[in-house]
């Protein structure tokens, strides 16, 4: 493929990967809205958000067979139509059951766009034969900062229904335009792999390996858990337990989506810098000590500090995470912590939600703290596994 056509492609990849942040970060800082609305209890909330999880689980396995048959651009679209859609849903219900039906169809797409257009960029990366996995996923970051700020701004002008009505409008809008690209472009054929590539890859699915991948999918759990808990209840906690307004509490997944994306964009100088087991150790510290600021803090303004810095800690764990299993196993190692990984984001709001009902919401968010010291321990526990050099694909 010329590489103006892998420019074009790059470019309509980025654009999914942005529109995804932008819708999912929509649908996030209005939860407070639609809690009260349906009259949810946080568990009753945390059951209707388990919704999207399942949607997406059991769509996820589904989809990976849909591109292996169609291709993955042409699902990229389908999917994304379907989460365009479909955000617009929950400001239409009055229940949490009825939340929680339509955040199935909601998890559905969410769910499937990400296998999808995740796979039409690693086709792009092997064929590109340079490590531009980490632009893309801060695309999303930064679609999420976007679409928490947008969400800020309207939270008290606009309804919960124009608001996600408006994000459907411009989800269809972006699709029309990128979409034309993804189906006019075949995915790009990857270099043949190296014999020592293939002999490596090979070797890497013994037990011992296999087991250390497994201690990779468990990072990329425990920093994804994070993710999922701030998307799904940050601005609920700085609403409920510290008073603020609507538009900032919005604010506050924009901190943190902003501090992930400036986490993304620098990763790369900061994994020269320090190594992947140095980063992973060091970011599971940092987000630690910025969770357990951003949950227990007296104040609006030191929860958002506090946010800020978890967003930086977690940035880059889940892409080192899913890297240096990939180094180990290829291709079934990047999927292996890849599923843990989105398990730990999907299931993560869900729990919280049931410890908030026992404890409360701010305890229920230091779990975020507990398990990025988790991912540190397992940091320390693995570090003689890590790479210091690029793998092949990434």
């Amino acid at each position: 493929m010329p590489g103006r056509s892998l420019t074009a492609l790059r470019a309509a990849i980025t654009a999914f990967f942005a529109l995804d942040g932008l819708i999912f970060a929509g649908w996030v800082v209005r939860i407070p809205d639609i809690k009260h609305q349906t009259h949810a209890s946080a568990g009753a909330l945390g059951l209707a958000l388990l919704g999207v999880s399942a949607g997406a689980v059991l769509t996820m396995p589904l989809t990976g067979r849909l591109c292996r048959r169609y291709g993955s651009h042409p699902v990229t679209v389908v999917c994304m139509v379907v989460l365009a859609l479909s955000v617009a849903l929950p400001p239409l219900t009055h229940s949490a059951p009825a939340l929680g039906a339509v955040l199935l169809l909601f998890g559905a797409g969410y769910g499937g766009v990400n296998v999808a257009f995740n796979s039409a960029a690693v086709d792009l990366v092997a064929a590109s034969g340079r490590p531009i996995m980490p632009s893309f996923h801060a695309a999303f970051s930064l679609g999420g900062m976007v679409g928490a700020g947008l969400g800020g701004l309207v939270a008290d002008s606009l309804s919960p229904t124009r608001h996600l009505l408006g994000l459907t409008v411009i989800g269809l809008l972006v699709t029309a335009v990128a979409g034309r690209t993804l189906l006019r472009c075949e995915p790009p054929k990857p270099p043949e792999r190296a014999p020592a590539q293939a002999a490596e890859a090979a070797e890497a699915g013994g037990g011992s390996r296999r087991g250390v991948v497994v201690v990779f999918g468990l990072v990329a759990m425990c920093t994804a858990y994070g993710e999922g808990a701030m998307a799904d209840w940050g601005a609920l906690h700085l609403q409920q337990d510290l008073a603020a307004s609507a538009g900032t509490a919005a604010a506050g997944y924009a901190c943190f989506a902003l501090a992930m994306t400036i986490g993304r964009l620098t990763g790369t100088t900061l994994l020269a810098r320090l190594g992947r087991a140095r980063t992973v150790v060091a970011g599971g510290t940092v987000a630690a000590a910025g969770m357990l600021l951003g949950a227990l803090a007296p104040s609006v303004w030191a929860a958002l500090a506090g946010f800020a810095v978890t967003g930086l800690g977690l940035a880059n764990l889940f892409p080192v995470a899913v890297d240096q299993a990939g180094a180990l196993a290829g291709a079934s190692g990047v999927a292996l912590a890849s599923t843990l990984g989105y398990g730990g984001m999907l299931l993560g709001p869900p729990a919280i939600g049931f410890m908030a009902d026992w404890f409360s919401l701010s305890t229920a968010l230091t779990s975020v703290a507990a398990l990025a010291a988790v991912a540190t321990l397992l940091g320390l526990a693995t570090r003689h596994a890590f790479t210091d050099t690029a793998s092949p694909g990434r």
